[in-house]
């Protein structure tokens, strides 16, 4: 089953937070803002696995070092004047990357863009399997990511540990992406 990501939308068939970021994203038009580098909300919230402390993480793409800087002075002529805004710009493993932070009411948010398509991201890339793992494991999967999550550990390590793959999370939970559904199921032993 797939998922349209791009329509916000399906976040008010949600969760009260789900719900809540619905509203809160609608009222600051930032999608709208930067629907030019097609943002799309990855992350916990999109896959209700959030804890107290999550963010919301929107991911662009840029095409040049023209769009980075239309991007760029995008965000300080209109997110600058908020809480905690920061922005960085480095190039990281040969590519363009800029993160921009700042707070929405109670909400920090990061907007990542890189020079590559955001279905080809790997947050985005990320929250598409690990929404495939919770819908193949069900509730009390997800009830053990959240509380594994509540304790520190960062999403991708969540998912390995409970899956027991060794090496970088980052990448193992990437590998997963090719494995079919009987391959997936084998991995969760309860």
């Amino acid at each position: 089953m797939s998922h349209n990501w791009t329509d916000l939308k399906y976040l008010l068939s949600g969760n009260a937070t789900q719900r809540e970021v619905y509203h809160l994203l609608d009222k600051y038009r930032l999608m709208h803002l930067l629907e030019l580098y097609r943002p799309i909300l990855v992350g916990t919230i999109p896959i209700g696995i959030h804890v107290e402390n999550s963010d919301l993480d929107i991911i662009c793409e840029v095409n040049d070092i023209a769009s980075f800087d239309a991007l760029e002075e995008l965000a300080r002529a209109h997110l600058q004047r908020y809480r905690g805004y920061t922005l960085t710009r480095r190039k990281v493993d040969g590519l363009w990357r800029l993160k921009v932070n700042f707070w929405l009411e109670h909400w920090p948010v990061e907007i990542f863009a890189q020079q590559k398509p955001v279905m080809e991201q790997n947050g985005y890339r990320h929250m598409v399997i690990e929404n495939r793992l919770l819908r193949l494991y069900g509730e009390d999967f997800r009830q053990q990511v959240i509380a594994l999550k509540r304790e520190g550990l960062k999403t991708e390590p969540t998912f390995a540990k409970l899956l027991h793959l060794d090496g970088d999370p980052f990448s193992k939970i990437l590998e997963l992406e090719t494995w079919e559904d009987e391959q997936l199921r084998m991995l969760w032993v309860r």
